[in-house]
């Protein structure tokens, strides 16, 4: 090993080099250790045995019982709903919401010329907003009687369902939530794809005779490819451990239509203390999260060279 001068350094201060880069490195690792490596085995562990509230105060009395709280979640009727809704909420709420971030970045890029900041601002806001402030927003518009959407129907002489009470809206409801919510994150990156890209491609289209519509397909879209694959991978994961829209509009309701696997993970371990069934819920979200990325890397990642 040499030193910034290029001088070779002699093996005392090369342990000196190390030791300083390790005391360094101790605050960090110590967080590490703490706060996420030593749960994260500690949940595996506790996947594998009858965990509950008994054994809170003396962990050790846990009981080992093997597969058995994975054997048991896919005859758990009320989790494979849980699994179907987050399925249901992914395979929407994913497009949409790449969709409409790649339609905003496209606009400001190119089509918004005044007030364009101001756009930025605002389709980013909802990112960096509380999900108590969403949610109120939300069950303004959403509300029956005194909501947005009840007063501009009674304005026509109809009448508003209740989205969030009824079985067949109140998904569709959260993932629309969902999309307004996240879509300024995918902006974003696609508004950094987008401007990229050099102007000398585009020119040299439109030199071509390539239209607007033709040179989006031909030129911006397989430019964008990377972020596409990036935006998507990180959106479905995301959406895959959707948590926090159904916890403060719906609670799971009703009848179960909003309840995902996070969210019923969180009534298991922290309301019932069933920790160990809990436990084998997140490892296995977390394989399926795991074989899906892997998918879409596997799908997607070929097209992007």
């Amino acid at each position: 090993m040499r030193s910034q001068g290029g001088t070779p350094l002699r093996p005392d201060r090369l342990s000196r080099h190390n030791l300083a880069g390790w005391l360094y490195s101790t605050p960090f690792l110590a967080f590490f250790v703490t706060f996420m490596a030593f749960p994260i085995v500690a949940t595996l562990v506790m996947s594998f045995t009858d965990f509950g509230l008994r054994n809170v105060t003396n962990p050790f009395d846990a009981k080992f019982i093997g597969l058995e709280n994975y054997s048991k979640l896919f005859g758990d009727e009320q989790f494979l709903q849980a699994l179907f809704n987050t399925g249901y909420f992914v395979v929407l709420g994913v497009p949409l919401t790449i969709g409409s971030g790649l339609l905003a970045a496209v606009l400001l890029n190119s089509g918004i010329e005044r007030f364009r900041t101001f756009f930025r601002v605002g389709f980013y806001a909802p990112v960096v907003t509380a999900i108590v402030a969403v949610a109120v927003v939300w069950r303004f518009v959403l509300d029956p009687s005194e909501g947005l959407i009840a007063g501009l129907a009674r304005e026509v002489g109809l009448t508003a369902p209740d989205f969030l009470g009824s079985e067949l809206l109140a998904m569709p409801s959260l993932i629309a939530m969902a999309v307004w919510r996240n879509m300024g994150t995918a902006m974003v990156l696609f508004l950094a794809g987008l401007q990229a890209i050099p102007t000398e491609v585009r020119e040299a289209a439109k030199l071509d005779g390539a239209g607007a519509f033709q040179e989006f397909r031909r030129i911006t879209v397989p430019l964008l490819r990377p972020t596409m694959l990036y935006v998507t991978v990180m959106t479905t994961i995301g959406f895959l451990n959707v948590f926090e829209e159904p916890f403060v509009m719906t609670n799971g309701g009703p009848s179960d239509s909003t309840l995902t696997v996070s969210l019923l993970m969180y009534r298991e371990g922290f309301n019932f203390f069933h920790m160990g069934y809990a436990s084998s819920m997140a490892y296995t979200l977390f394989v399926i999260i795991l074989a899906v990325t892997l998918l879409q890397l596997r799908l997607l990642k070929d097209k992007t060279k």
